[in-house]
């Protein structure tokens, strides 16, 4: 894939897609979006993302949450999103477990 292939507007898509109470990490919509090795793509696809999009959803691959945003992890708790003495995502009970690839 190459600039201009609709990788970004599949991770946009993917991302709209993630239900509460779950997460997705960056490598995981890469790979469902035909990117597999693009997990810093997919995250930059999300830097000027829709205000609407839920990239609260959106952890590393350890469930760590983005660095600066103090309020993902209040958006997730509020989801119902529980996390581990070390502060990262309960990646086993709360990942995505998407089907469909776009």
């Amino acid at each position: 894939m190459a600039a201009g292939d609709g990788f970004e507007q599949k991770i946009l898509a993917l991302v709209a897609r993630i239900p509460p109470g779950c997460v997705a990490s960056y490598g995981q919509l890469a790979l469902l979006a035909g990117g597999p090795r693009w997990a810093r793509r997919a995250g930059r696809a999300l830097r000027n993302a829709p205000d609407d999009l839920p990239c609260h959803r959106v952890v590393n691959a350890q469930g760590r949450t983005a660095p600066g945003w103090a309020g993902q992890r209040t958006l997730l708790e509020a989801e119902g999103v529980c996390f581990r003495p070390n502060g990262c995502v309960d990646m086993k009970n709360h990942r995505w477990r998407a089907v469909v690839a776009l």
